[in-house]
């Protein structure tokens, strides 16, 4: 295996571990599990983001470099121009810009203003399910044992999250006995 490639799966590994701690840290901001600390919690949200975008950027970069693929720079930037392995491709691609269009709104709160901004922020939570699905459906360790676990310790407590979050579910109730 090249180097690209191997920097290509690594990247992909932690953009979903990282995205997928993310969307968990902004869920319970958005709630009321987290009484002090918010800004802390803050702060960690906004670093895995980046480290998010950062991940994002390295894996798309490394994948034009890949020996075995050679795709074009519209083939990883633009949904549906690569015939690689599709619908994965583009779940993925899509995804990607919408993280990073998203999570870049962040800046720019104060001129879109807080409610419109929140209510923009939400469907970040749908871009990280299309880099999950993503990475369920085109990864090269997608069956892997090692993947499949890591995925597993951070997509189920994020997927948790989400589920509370829009079934109206309080999230009092989850820490109640």
């Amino acid at each position: 295996m090249s180097f690209f490639w191997i920097t290509t799966r690594a990247a992909g590994s932690v953009a979903l571990a990282a995205s997928s701690v993310s969307v968990c840290v902004g869920l319970v901001l958005s709630g009321r599990l987290v009484r002090g600390r918010r800004n802390d919690l803050r702060t960690a949200h906004e670093a895995l983001a980046l480290a998010t975008l950062a991940a994002l950027a390295v894996h798309v970069v490394s994948l034009l470099a890949d020996s075995f693929f050679h795709p074009s720079i519209l083939d990883v930037t633009v949904p549906f121009v690569s015939g690689y392995r599709q619908p994965w491709m583009s779940i993925g691609i899509v995804s990607g810009w919408g993280l990073a269009i998203l999570g870049l709104t962040y800046y720019a709160r104060d001129r879109i203003g807080q409610d419109r901004w929140r209510r923009l922020h939400r469907w970040t939570a749908l871009a990280w399910l299309g880099g999950l699905v993503h990475s369920l459906g085109i990864g090269t360790d997608n069956g892997r044992m090692w993947f499949l676990a890591m995925a597993g310790i951070v997509a189920v407590p994020a997927l948790a999250l989400l589920v509370q979050r829009f079934s109206g579910t309080s999230q009092d109730s989850l820490t109640a006995p």
